[in-house]
């Protein structure tokens, strides 16, 4: 008699082969990585391997939720056999955005994209022309993210004149930017000027120079 047991078995292949689950353990665990929990596609934004004194050996993680973008803890039992989808990650080139959403450019077949403003990570940075990388879930070609670089190079378009000789970094002020988004600088910062910004903060990271 075929035991249950092998019929779940056969269940469990049969449903990684027509989905093409990837199965993986906490020791491929890195950032960026999307997990299939609970129907939903969850990213790894940071983890941490911790080994107690007692008890057995876990992983500690911050997920992003891939549809709805919150980001939520969990741990894993060490070892523990995952789930995880297969997804790429594929340079784009920022165009335009109208009511539809945010269109972009693959930088090297010039294929077009149209991404919701919600999957974006920093909207408020995007300039024409800014390279950012979409990640895409594989089987179903559907964008699941859009990531600026760390660190993006803007105009500052508008701010109150800056003092000569003031080079202090703790006073503020604040400066409108290309992309029509404002950003706190410090007062020796002129506008005309181009600052690098933290896109994963949204702060001003330092003056930059032609």
């Amino acid at each position: 008699m075929i035991s249950k047991y092998f019929f779940n078995f056969a269940a469990r292949i049969l449903e990684i082969i027509t989905k093409k689950i990837i199965m993986a353990t906490t020791a491929d665990f890195k950032n960026g990585l999307v997990l299939e929990m609970n129907n939903e596609l969850l990213s790894i934004v940071e983890f941490q391997h911790v080994k107690p004194g007692k008890g057995p050996a876990f992983v500690r993680t911050k997920l992003r939720n891939l549809r709805t973008g919150k980001v939520i803890p969990h741990t894993f039992t060490a070892g523990v056999k995952i789930d995880t989808a297969r997804v790429e990650r594929r340079p784009y080139q920022f165009l335009y955005k109208d009511d539809l959403g945010y269109y972009f450019m693959h930088t090297e077949t010039f294929e077009q994209a149209t991404i919701p403003e919600e999957i974006i990570s920093a909207p408020q940075f995007l300039k024409e022309g800014q390279e950012a990388e979409i990640l895409f879930h594989a089987e179903s070609e559907t964008p699941l993210s859009c990531d600026l670089p760390a660190y993006v190079v803007l105009l500052v378009t508008y701010t109150e004149p800056g003092e000569r000789g003031n080079t202090a970094t703790n006073a503020l002020k604040e400066a409108k930017v290309e992309t029509g988004t404002t950003v706190r600088v410090p007062l020796f910062v002129n506008e005309g000027e181009k600052i690098r910004v933290d896109t994963r903060s949204g702060e001003y990271s330092e003056r930059v120079k032609d």
